[in-house]
């Protein structure tokens, strides 16, 4: 679970990879993988509309995380102003915690997000992230570009799954505006 960063996780694959990261680390091995994608969307919605699922911690609950079903929110908190803070935190039903921390670093309402963020998955520091968020209105529609740039840490070298991950949250996103 990230903010556009981690997908609807299969919690047994990622426990796999945090635990090859911790042995790594635990064996003096580290390592720093980078990576960075671009996605982009659009969306049949006002950017105003996409802004508020982007921010609203009501709207955003709706499209940002695992199903219920599947994952219990430990921590959810959500303050969009420069300097504030997201946290999601959540245990999947496999028992794996995954902790999503970020900080925004510039918020221009309706046209762009920048923020960093941690993730973990169980006590496992699994990368460090910078992601930007455009939002582009045409007419009724916007179209929302999403850059993030990782680094992927001790033996976590998941960016594929990263960008397939945003890009399913991203989807959720679309289905949110449209629900």
């Amino acid at each position: 679970m990230s903010d556009v960063g981690e997908p609807r996780i299969d919690s047994a694959g990622h426990k796999d990879a945090a635990d090859r990261a911790s042995q790594a680390a635990r064996a003096g091995v580290r390592s720093a993988a980078h990576a960075t994608f671009h996605l982009t969307r659009t969306y049949p919605a006002s950017a105003a509309q996409v802004w508020k699922a982007l921010t609203d911690p009501d709207a955003k609950a709706r499209w940002f995380g695992g199903p219920p079903s599947e994952m219990e929110m430990l921590e959810r908190s959500m303050d969009v102003r420069v300097g504030g803070r997201e946290r999601a935190r959540g245990r999947w039903k496999g028992g794996t915690v995954s902790d999503f921390d970020a900080q925004y670093h510039d918020v221009i309402p309706n046209e762009r997000l920048v923020y960093s963020y941690v993730m973990h998955i169980d006590d496992h520091k699994i990368s460090v992230s910078l992601a930007t968020m455009e939002l582009r209105a045409e007419g009724s529609r916007t179209t929302l570009a999403v850059t993030e740039q990782g680094v992927f840490l001790d033996g976590y070298d998941d960016a594929g799954a990263r960008e397939h991950g945003t890009g399913l949250l991203l989807d959720a996103l679309g289905a949110s505006l449209a629900g």
